[in-house]
């Protein structure tokens, strides 16, 4: 019996295989085609964590020092610009102090330049032309009554010397003590006035840093709100780097949730949707709200649940639900996040 090549046969045998692949193929897609399409998505679901409006804000001493007092503790209310802790501010007070002094001074100098001299000193002065002026006038009637006596041949000629000498300083008194008057009566000269206005703008200034010095010992807090933390206590020594924050304060009366949306429904968020909160602590109450703000950086998840299949890689974006008015739940609680997805115009919710 004639059998056809080898080569013939496998030819034949990929043939048919491929005719009965082919088959399937079509087959399947005819199944499939009859199907109906899944029905659309009403939400998004995702992972969240309550956090104040104010979200919690770290405070901390704006210079390195010994912690003197911390006046609240956790869940005391504070007000913004209050006190919360105050650090060891001795030394600086003792600065501000001799700051102050300081332009005491400045400021006493710079009025004597301007005002000149006392009324009291302005009558000395004045007192003093006047007995010169006396003086001179007695020197004058005494150099007439020798130069007479000479002219007689009655007088000696040392009589006559010694008037005019003594008529020479009179003059001589009578002009320093005039352009004495004139210096206590004249107004102040522009140099001296700027190098006056000079001293006390900058012991002003130097106040001013002492003062700011010592203002920083009083740590304040930036808002109205609660102590959601306290970190440290009186006598702990804190800095400025911002590593010790003495408490953590936040803004409760209005409460919103950090969610993180999943890169693959972030083109379902718009702003304004409707949302909802469920939590374990409270079984299945749904707590509303409205999707505040939308991020614009994607990042890794952070919250994650205890389902160890979970993926910690994902990549979402963060996603702000405010909260309605008046809800009270705590602070840092994981919650499951529910978005509403509007349904496309023309269809009814």
């Amino acid at each position: 019996m004639h059998r056809p090549p080898p080569s013939m046969s496998l030819t034949l045998r990929l043939f048919v295989v491929g005719m009965l692949l082919g088959a399937a193929v079509l087959t399947q897609a005819a199944d499939t085609s009859d199907l109906p399409s899944p029905a659309p998505r009403s939400q998004i679901a995702a992972l969240g964590r309550v956090e104040p409006i104010s979200e919690e804000i770290r405070i901390a001493a704006a210079m390195t020092g010994r912690l003197a007092d911390v006046m609240l503790d956790e869940g005391d209310p504070v007000h913004q610009g209050q006190v919360v802790a105050t650090l060891e501010n001795a030394d600086h007070l003792a600065r501000v102090q001799a700051a102050e002094a300081s332009v005491g001074i400045a400021r006493a100098a710079l009025d004597r330049v301007i005002n000149g001299a006392r009324p009291s000193e302005r009558d000395e002065a004045a007192a003093a032309v006047s007995e010169a002026q006396a003086v001179l006038a007695r020197a004058e009637r005494e150099l007439a009554r020798q130069q007479g006596l000479a002219e007689k041949r009655l007088g000696s000629g040392q009589d006559l010397d010694n008037a005019r000498s003594a008529l020479d300083v009179a003059h001589a008194q009578l002009a320093r003590l005039r352009a004495h008057l004139a210096v206590v009566d004249s107004p102040a000269r522009a140099d001296e006035q700027a190098k006056a206005q000079a001293e006390l703008a900058l012991a002003q200034a130097q106040l001013a840093v002492a003062r700011a010095i010592y203002e920083k010992s009083f740590i304040r807090s930036p808002i109205d709100g609660v102590v959601l933390r306290r970190f440290r206590r009186a006598g702990e020594q804190v800095t400025e780097m911002g590593d010790t924050p003495i408490m953590a304060v936040g803004d409760i009366a209005h409460l919103r949730v950090r969610a993180e949306v999943d890169e693959a429904d972030i083109a379902l968020l718009r702003l304004g949707q409707d949302a909802s909160i469920q939590a374990d602590a409270y079984g299945e109450r749904r707590i509303p709200g409205k999707v505040g703000r939308i991020g614009n950086l994607m990042g890794r998840k952070q919250i994650t649940s205890d389902d160890p299949a979970e993926r910690k890689d994902s990549r979402v974006l963060e996603v702000l639900i405010d909260l309605a008015p008046g809800v009270s739940i705590p602070i840092g609680l994981r919650v499951n996040v529910y978005i509403a997805i509007p349904a496309p115009a023309g269809e009814s919710q």
